[in-house]
């Protein structure tokens, strides 16, 4: 683990800081006292913060860890999720307040008030009774980034179904194996979606996934029905008895409906997660205290002021970020957010520039892979909006590298938009580790402190805190509201993943390290930690270095077997469009790469093979597949790429490697 001092002396040091202006410190929704309010009641302040919610039946009971590690949080307390994120909001006078205004990529838009968001969810939760879906039913959501994946979701919560939603980029056979694990009474889908001028194709997919193949030889005999979406108006085969079109059963349903109320530990979703290994995680949360977690953490971390601020998340709803910070946590607190169904670059590189033009955004939240990407397509491109709408800036999804977080505060921020990065994870269900905007004095790079009511630690392999500059593993070492619960019919799994590396303690998989001030860095999976030479390197920091350099917009690294220092470290850059480095030779940039990892960090880390590429590969989410750079810079045969973004990537890696376009020092 990275808990080596030798080599934690050698990392660089962030002296960087972004105090808060007076001017957003006084209006911050964050107080510093908040802090010492949580550390001295902890459950009092989760109390607090759980009465933001509307509950049918308030709860007395604040936590219940006597069945440890499986929490229950204000148990005896009944709520509905679908209620508290429009209902309360239409009760209370803000139904004319805008919900979303959606986009799609082809241009055509929609704005929903949270009144029109009740009308339309309760048609559906009508429609989904109508087809036999009943409190506790699994429903798997198949849909692209439209608002009817909003609506079905809450349609779900509001008749205390358990949705389960399947980014739309999946294949049919993973969307079977969630199907199966599942349960799945219901499939929400679409004729399909749009990507890049072009229609993604999605009931196919769901037909495959139904049908019995030779991993599946019968079909999926616990849906009854397939609802599907008329988008964009592709042929669709239809199945009679089984499929049923949106338009005919949702539109004419009745648009008055009572939620259903529910126990707060009642099953509000299953997410699954993916491994490298095993069969996909489901991952599932309760009601009472997910929502406590979320929308106590979009308020804070993010400052809204639903009444003036115009809210974008770019994940996808497939995603726990588009749940947490799309669809529950925002709506519970009154936002009006955008909704986007493309990508960045459709119909040319400015697009999501345009869109913060178009509806004036003033809180813009998405991952390091897009800041990144944006940087190697050049400032000029987002210097031709006008951008000052933005008020704050997040990140989300993996370590930001330093320089990475300088451009997003001063290219797209204009230097005066506090930047919030934010750790957590899918398992945690809302964010745990993050700077308070108005509170913190923000450094680049580094997710800084938990939240107040979170309680992280950064330990040895013994399990004891590690100082002021040294590294080990991240764990939080106090249950929190927004836990999941365990892993869908399998309590065992969710024990021996999460609980058993140390006892008492949930293990994020992560490492980590503390600065001199006491400030959390995230250093990525520990899987992706390298052994060189006996010294212990993660490669969050050397890709920072790297794309400290002027020239590189992106950079992934891994360690690769060597037979002088056991592994080698192997990085494979993205050059920006814009740098001088496109006019030199391969050799050449390579020089000034390693020179800079050796300024930067040490000798040790230099990278000992350069590869330039065009893209890295990455996930749909925005993850670095380092699994896949790592079969390449091992010589061995590129393993499952199915869940790329871009599975063609692999391909021009691989052919560079093998062609001797790699430097090797």
């Amino acid at each position: 683990m990275v808990n080596d001092a030798q080599t934690l002396e050698n990392l660089h040091t962030e002296t960087r800081s972004f105090p808060p202006s007076p001017e957003f410190a006084e209006q911050a929704n964050a107080r510093a006292e908040m802090y010492t309010q949580a550390a001295a009641d902890r459950l009092g302040f989760w109390r607090e913060q759980a009465e933001h919610l509307h509950w049918d039946t308030p709860f007395t009971e604040v936590l219940d860890w006597s069945d440890a590690p499986v929490a229950r949080w204000f148990g005896d307390g009944t709520l509905n999720a679908c209620d508290n994120a429009v209902d309360r909001h239409v009760r209370e006078g803000r139904g004319d307040r805008v919900a979303f205004y959606f986009e799609g990529e082809p241009g055509d838009s929609r704005t929903l008030t949270y009144s029109d968001m009740q009308r339309e969810v309760s048609k559906a939760a009508n429609a989904l009774e109508s087809l036999g879906v009943t409190k506790g039913d699994r429903v798997a959501i198949y849909l692209p980034q439209i608002p009817e994946a909003v609506v079905s979701m809450l349609a779900c919560a509001r008749i205390g179904a358990i949705h389960s939603v399947v980014f739309g980029g999946f294949s049919s056979d993973s969307l079977r194996q969630r199907i199966d694990d599942a349960q799945a009474k219901l499939v929400i889908t679409a004729d399909g979606g749009n990507r890049r001028g072009a229609h993604l194709a999605l009931k196919p997919l769901v037909d495959a996934a139904l049908a019995p193949s030779e991993a599946n030889p019968t079909e999926a005999e616990s849906v009854e029905h397939v609802l599907t979406v008329q988008r964009t108006g592709q042929d669709t085969e239809w199945t009679e008895g089984r499929d049923v079109w949106w338009h005919d059963v949702v539109e004419p349903a009745s648009d008055e409906h009572t939620p259903v109320m529910v126990e707060a530990e009642h099953p509000l979703f299953i997410l699954y997660t993916s491994g490298t290994t095993g069969t996909p995680k489901g991952l599932f949360h309760t009601t009472g205290g997910y929502l406590t977690g979320a929308s106590y953490t979009h308020r804070v971390v993010f400052d809204l002021k639903p009444e003036t601020d115009v809210y974008w998340c770019s994940a996808d709803v497939g995603w726990i970020t588009g749940h947490s910070y799309i669809v529950y946590g925002p709506m519970i607190n009154g936002a009006t957010q955008v909704l986007y169904e493309g990508v960045p670059n459709a119909p040319h590189e400015g697009r999501w520039w345009e869109i913060i033009e178009k509806y004036k955004v003033s809180i813009f939240y998405t991952a390091p892979t897009a800041i990144r990407t944006f940087m190697k397509w050049g400032e000029a491109i987002p210097n031709k909006f006008d951008l000052s709408s933005l008020r704050l800036l997040g990140s989300v999804g993996e370590p930001i590298n330093p320089e990475a977080w300088m451009w997003y505060r001063r290219v797209i921020g204009g230097d005066r938009c506090p930047i919030v990065d934010t750790w957590w994870q899918t398992e945690t269900g809302s964010i745990m580790i993050s700077p308070l905007p108005g509170v913190t004095a923000a450094k680049p790079g580094s997710a800084q402190v938990a939240l107040p009511g979170i309680s992280a630690a950064v330990v040895d392999d013994d399990a004891n805190e590690v100082g002021p500059g040294r590294g080990g593993y991240l764990v939080l070492d106090q249950p929190w509201p927004s836990m999941l619960r365990g892993v869908w019919g399998d309590r065992e799994r969710y024990e021996d993943t999460y609980w058993s590396r140390f006892k008492g303690l949930y293990f994020a998989g992560d490492g980590a390290k503390r600065d001199a001030d006491g400030d959390i860095w995230l250093m990525g999976r520990v899987d992706d930690v390298m052994n060189v030479s006996g010294h212990r390197l993660s490669t969050t920091e050397i890709e920072s270095a790297l794309v400290s350099h002027p020239w590189v917009a992106e950079a992934a690294v891994v360690g690769a077997k060597d037979e002088t220092t056991g592994q080698a470290v192997v990085a494979f850059v993205v050059i920006r469009d814009d740098s001088e480095a496109a006019n030199l030779e391969h050799h050449e940039v390579a020089v000034a790469l390693r020179e800079k990892v050796k300024s930067e960090i040490g000798a040790l880390a230099k990278p000992r093979t350069v590869l330039l590429v065009s893209e890295v590969p990455k996930t749909r989410s925005g993850k670095i597949m380092r699994r896949l750079l790592r079969d390449v810079a091992e010589h061995r045969e590129v393993g499952d790429v199915s869940t790329l973004a871009n599975a063609t990537v692999m391909n021009a890696i691989r052919d560079n490697m093998e062609s001797g376009k790699a430097d090797d020092d």
